[in-house]
């Protein structure tokens, strides 16, 4: 991981809480060119029209541009969509939550170029270990830990009373247990030398004060697989 500054981690914290703090629409699916452009909040009204695109054979990359989360069901829906079309995945901004494992999905995922902060926070329903890291966001791994929020397990691992999806959300099925704020937070924000990355523990209790996460030392997003070259 490159070296970070205070100033660097203080802006990505600032910026993803600027743009989760903005109420959230249902998503928004445009194709410009060969990308498939997805903003707003991932919904199963939506993922009609964005396996029709995929269908389609035009798409090569689907971009997730400021995503404030979702539900379960449908990061499954979208998540499986994508990798049955083997397309890749890019965020540009934010990508929170059910974004989160929909991204994963991609034959390639990375970060877009330019001068915005890119963050990607991954719902989890323990913090993990070291070892858990290194792991659990590689090849088909990625799209099993949905299991975290199914009644059965979140009540094994103690998160049965997890809190309830921000008011700006449309209320899930009931056997959903997601987490909008509770997981593990990395983020890459632009500067003169390149962009510098961070990555953090978030246990839910921050609210949308994500300087108040926990900073994670040798959390690499590209050796942990949760960004590909």
């Amino acid at each position: 991981m490159k070296p970070s500054s205070l100033p660097g981690w203080v802006l990505s914290l600032a910026c993803i809480a600027s743009v989760i703090g903005t109420p959230a629409a249902a998503a928004d699916i445009e194709l410009q060119g060969r990308e498939l452009v997805v903003s707003g909040m991932l919904d199963g009204g939506a993922i009609k029209p964005f396996i029709d695109h995929l269908a389609s054979g035009t798409v090569r990359t689907v971009v997730f541009e400021d995503l404030s989360g979702g539900t379960a069901d449908a990061a499954g829906a979208f998540a499986d969509a994508i990798r049955a079309s083997g397309v890749d995945t890019e965020i540009r901004g934010q990508c929170m939550a059910a974004c989160a494992y929909a991204f994963l999905a991609g034959k390639t995922h990375r970060f877009g170029y330019g001068f915005q902060v890119n963050g990607i926070l991954l719902p989890v329903a323990a913090r993990p270990t070291a070892a858990e890291l290194a792991v659990r966001w590689r090849g088909d791994e990625a799209h099993k830990t949905l299991a975290d929020f199914t009644p059965a397990t979140a009540t094994t691992a103690g998160t049965a009373t997890a809190k309830p999806v921000e008011a700006s959300v449309p209320p899930a099925k009931d056997k959903d247990n997601w987490q909008p704020d509770h997981g593990v937070l990395f983020t890459a924000s632009p500067t003169l030398f390149g962009r510098i990355y961070n990555a953090y523990y978030c246990d839910g209790t921050q609210g949308r004060d994500f300087s108040k996460c926990e900073r994670l030392s040798d959390a690499d997003p590209y050796k942990l697989g949760v960004l590909t070259p």
